[in-house]
């Protein structure tokens, strides 16, 4: 759920898209049974809010010591991917953070496209990855993933 957060939350903005398929996930996964998901993010929304960057850094420094497996490390590629694409709307920024997260993985890029071919733009090494920065004048509200649920349904219609 970390992973999918920090994700959403790179560009400066979380979109009721990222936040119905941060849902979505959580709901198929036994892994957040009994978890609840609004309450997990609006804390990762309170330590965003206060740490900025070094919230995003400390995800990327664990994130570069954990011992992953294979799957594991492509399940991480993959909620990224999926949840810099859930708003339709792929920024620079978000590939450019995604190419941070993808330093700290030890997967190669040929694992990668194994799985996801067409995905080789975000692996396609065109910018200075150090550049990657979070302003640090956005501020996020609290989630209320009621409402973004009611949004999601009205949309289906």
């Amino acid at each position: 759920m970390l992973t999918a957060f920090v994700c959403a939350a790179c560009d400066g903005e979380i979109a009721p898209e990222e936040l119905s398929l941060v849902k979505k996930l959580c709901d198929k996964s036994d892994l957040f049974e009994g978890l609840n998901v609004e309450d997990k993010l609006n804390t990762y929304v309170v330590s965003i809010n206060e740490h900025g960057i070094q919230f995003i850094n400390e995800f990327l420094r664990v994130l570069g010591k954990a011992t992953l497996t294979t799957q594991e490390q492509l399940e991480i590629v993959k909620i990224a991917i999926e949840m810099i694409e859930a708003d339709n709307q792929v920024l620079y920024s978000e590939v450019k953070f995604f190419k941070k997260l993808r330093q700290c993985l030890k997967i190669s890029d040929e694992e990668i496209l194994a799985e996801l071919p067409d995905k080789e733009y975000y692996l396609l090494p065109d910018i200075k990855i150090s550049d990657y920065t979070f302003d640090e004048n956005v501020h996020f509200d609290n989630i209320n993933l009621a409402s973004i649920l009611k949004l999601d349904k009205a949309s289906q219609l």
